[in-house]
């Protein structure tokens, strides 16, 4: 009896045992292969402080899988890389080389930038390993090569009609190529317009590929912390209505609430108007890591869409406390740039003392898969501000974006930018013009 008993259990854990393995199969064969590839041009000629002309070239994108759901689980990899294509001879410097596409001493870098474990069930996902985030103030800032990414559990509910509900916790960050732009300056106050700007004090810790504590990439090295534990919620149960709001509490740093409105309303057929309004509160919390937080950032945004043009006009204001880290300037050193007013490259809407406009315009050409935009941006910027401490100046930005996605080639994208800053920094201004070719497959 009990030989027959033990020759059931063997066959039972026989056949469940290949059970699983032709389920596990399936569901590595059935899985989603994705990726992109991506072109990226870049020239920047300075004038006025500095008279220099750089600019760059690399190809790369990314590649990844993601398994079939077995039981509710699936796993997800993707890789990314940014090859450098040599256009200058000589040593690699900023004097000719553009550093925003590449890593550290402008090299090419590859790496394994999403790792995870998801599991869905009902409503629920839940998501833990590294991966791309796109939340108001801790984001992938995808403007470059190389998008930000991160590591830690995010977890997203609809159970209530409606709304969505994020919680997460994340502690490392990798650093997008974007972020090596800030390391040609290498001076106090490009620390500074670094933590104001999406990168953080500590930003080079986190390029190449590193997964760093994000204490050390927001302040530098010794100010490892616990990460940050962000509740986003996200409604639209009212019609042309949009509400969310979100806490994001950075252990021994600060603590920020980020709220914004969108409603949009019909006017007559083809002719639709729109009123948003945003908002940002800091403080500091625990040890104080940054030391006194205090920052306040409010902005509203009127919009209109007739036929295929469209257009808007946005309006900011930070505070300041000098008593304050930044002078209570708005910190962000995580990839969350939200703020209506910002440019294509400037950022400094949420310096302290500092009143900001912008207008921009876009029209849909859709015989021939365009679309074009162009804006124009005004900081007033006063002189608690901590890029040029004790200095009042007024930065301005133009620029235009032209898309093209033949219909023809799906999945390809070819774009042109453009931006014009003057008085980025008092006397400093540029001109500087990307060409970008995407496919995603």
């Amino acid at each position: 009896m009990k030989e027959i008993g033990s020759s059931l259990v063997t066959f039972m854990f026989l056949t469940s045992s290949t059970l699983l393995a032709d389920d596990l199969s399936d569901a590595f064969d059935s899985g989603k292969v994705s990726g992109e590839i991506r072109t990226f041009y870049i020239d920047r000629t300075y004038t006025g402080i500095i008279e220099n002309n750089r600019n760059s070239l690399a190809v790369g994108g990314n590649l990844g899988f993601e398994s079939n759901p077995l039981g509710g689980f699936s796993l997800g990899f993707r890789f990314y890389t940014t090859n450098s294509i040599n256009i200058h001879d000589g040593v690699k410097s900023s004097d000719n080389y553009d550093p925003s596409l590449f890593g550290d001493d402008f090299s090419s870098y590859s790496m394994v930038g999403e790792a995870y474990l998801n599991y869905k069930i009902s409503n629920t996902n839940i998501k833990i390993g590294r991966q791309k985030i796109n939340t108001p103030l801790l984001a992938a800032d995808d403007a470059r090569m190389l998008p930000n990414l991160f590591e830690g559990l995010v977890v997203t509910n609809k159970d209530i009609p409606d709304t969505t509900i994020i919680a997460s916790h994340i502690t490392k960050e990798s650093v997008g190529s974007f972020g090596n732009v800030y390391g040609a300056l290498g001076s106090a106050s490009a620390e500074q317009l670094a933590l104001q700007s999406g990168y953080g004090i500590g930003y080079k810790r986190g390029t190449n590929g590193t997964f760093v504590d994000l204490g050390v990439i927001a302040l530098g090295d010794g100010t490892d912390t616990s990460g940050v534990s962000t509740v986003g919620m996200i409604y639209k149960g009212i019609d042309n209505l949009k509400l969310q709001a979100w806490n994001y509490y950075a252990y021994d740093i600060l603590n920020a609430i980020y709220l914004q409105g969108d409603y949009k309303f019909n006017i007559s057929d083809g002719v639709s108007l729109s009123t948003s309004a945003q908002y940002i509160n800091q403080s500091d919390i625990g040890d104080a890591l940054a030391g006194e937080v205090d920052s306040q950032y409010m902005a509203l945004k009127l919009g209109a869409n007739i036929g295929n043009l469209s257009g808007y006009v946005a309006y900011s204001t930070t505070d300041s406390n000098n008593n304050a880290q930044a002078n209570g300037g708005i910190i962000t050193p995580w990839g969350g740039i939200p703020a209506f007013t910002q440019g294509m490259v400037t950022r400094h809407m949420f310096f302290a003392d500092t009143e900001t406009t912008k207008v921009a315009l876009t029209y849909n050409i859709k015989e021939f898969d365009i679309k074009a935009s162009a804006y124009y941006a005004s900081f007033d910027i006063g002189v608690n501000n901590t890029y040029k401490n004790g200095t009042e100046w007024t930065a301005e930005e133009s620029g235009f974006d032209i898309q093209y996605t033949p219909k023809s080639i799906k999945n390809l994208k070819l774009r042109l930018r453009a931006n014009y800053p003057t008085d980025f920094a008092p006397g400093l201004d540029w001109s500087e013009y990307r060409v970008i070719a995407t496919y995603k497959f």
